[in-house]
């Protein structure tokens, strides 16, 4: 376990070699105090500063920290907590390849503990969709949409970009912040996941100081109100499809989907709206639906960005909000929060009343 590792846990090469060590967690955790202090400190300190803290001097604890750390996030089990601490990490480690990449000094030590702009491209395997030109870089389309998804502000948004040959032109900067977010992304990668109960056992205290540093800060908050009429266009035009028996593509369907998913309907409900469809498969339909929403699949996925929705044509009869907004979930929720609470219908309880 050395400095790099430890500077940068997420490297593959850092798995490997914990792995490699034959580390058992269930241990670490029972027996080394300084290992389950530093973790809790990165979440507490991506909780309540959007960093997680100061490196320890030794590699090992440092190292062990992170998958600690990914083991309280999962027991905490709230969604923003992932959200947050993955952002977190990849602030972090943007700041540190940062510096490293404008430290041109040679080393003289046998140990680095820096990384190069070509050894990230390598770990996120965007070696062959980056290249240098003169004054910047291009990006292959597909990587630029699926890393700038989640970034904010227009001039991400790929109708301001110069897409070329299917590159996307970006600055330096504009280049490390997109691998921000492929960090970011890696952190996310199986959030929350299930812990062995003596794992669970050792860290529960640890875990509930966490849970209370959350419930303090009020960050909980998940929508989980269905108005159709507040959605964004985009969406409301491919809610119509459905509710029409229309066949969508995949990544029409996928999109829906995921934005129901997020704002709260479960698979029933989801699958039920798709039964209208001429060529409705329960099985498949439910199926995808359990894997969109994280319950058969590692991952919980999020509906994409404005950015990749366009890319695809379903950004349909767009608005003013729309031109302010680079994601269809940020739209839902600023109409909530501008709607007034009495007059919010949610469409589910609607249903149920025809039901009855």
């Amino acid at each position: 376990m050395n400095r790099l590792h430890a500077r940068y846990p997420f490297l593959e090469a850092a798995r490997e070699a914990v792995a490699t060590q034959a580390v058992d967690l269930a241990t670490v955790v029972a027996e080394d105090r300084a290992v389950v202090d530093r973790a809790r400190e990165r979440v507490v300190r991506a909780l309540e500063d959007g960093e997680v803290g100061d490196p320890r001097r030794d590699p090992r604890t440092e190292l062990l920290s992170y998958p600690v750390a990914r083991v309280l996030v999962s027991l905490a089990g709230e969604r923003v907590l992932v959200r947050r601490y993955a952002r977190a990490e990849a602030a972090t480690a943007h700041e540190r390849f940062t510096a490293d990449f404008a430290d041109t000094t040679e080393l003289k030590s046998v140990e680095t503990t820096g990384v190069g702009l070509d050894d990230l491209l390598a770990e996120f395997d965007l070696t062959g969709a980056v290249r240098e030109v003169d004054g910047g870089y291009r990006v292959g389309v597909g990587a630029y949409l699926r890393l700038s998804a989640d970034l904010w502000g227009d001039e991400w948004r790929l109708v301001n970009r110069a897409l070329a040959d299917g590159e996307v032109p970006v600055e330096e900067g504009e280049l490390l912040t997109l691998l921000r977010e492929a960090v970011r992304e890696r952190v996310a990668d199986g959030l929350p996941f299930d812990v062995p109960e003596p794992i669970a056992a050792a860290l529960e205290d640890d875990a509930e100081e966490i849970r209370e540093r959350l419930a303090d800060l009020d960050l909980t908050r998940e929508i989980d109100t269905v108005v159709p009429e507040l959605f964004p266009p985009c969406m409301k035009a491919l809610l119509d499809s459905i509710q029409r028996g229309e066949h969508l593509p995949h990544h029409s369907r996928f999109a829906i989907t995921a934005f129901l998913a997020s704002i709260g309907m479960e698979t029933d409900e989801i699958v039920e709206l798709y039964r209208v469809n001429s060529s409705f498969g329960e099985e498949m339909t439910r199926y995808q639906t359990d894997h969109i929403r994280g319950e058969t699949s590692p991952t919980e996925y999020s509906p994409p960005s404005c950015a990749t929705m366009q890319s695809y044509g379903d950004c349909v009869n767009k608005d003013d909000l729309c031109e302010r907004i680079p994601h269809p979930m940020a739209y839902y929720e600023k109409r909530l929060d501008d709607a007034d609470e009495d007059d919010l219908d949610d469409w589910r309880e609607a249903v149920a009343d025809d039901e009855t």
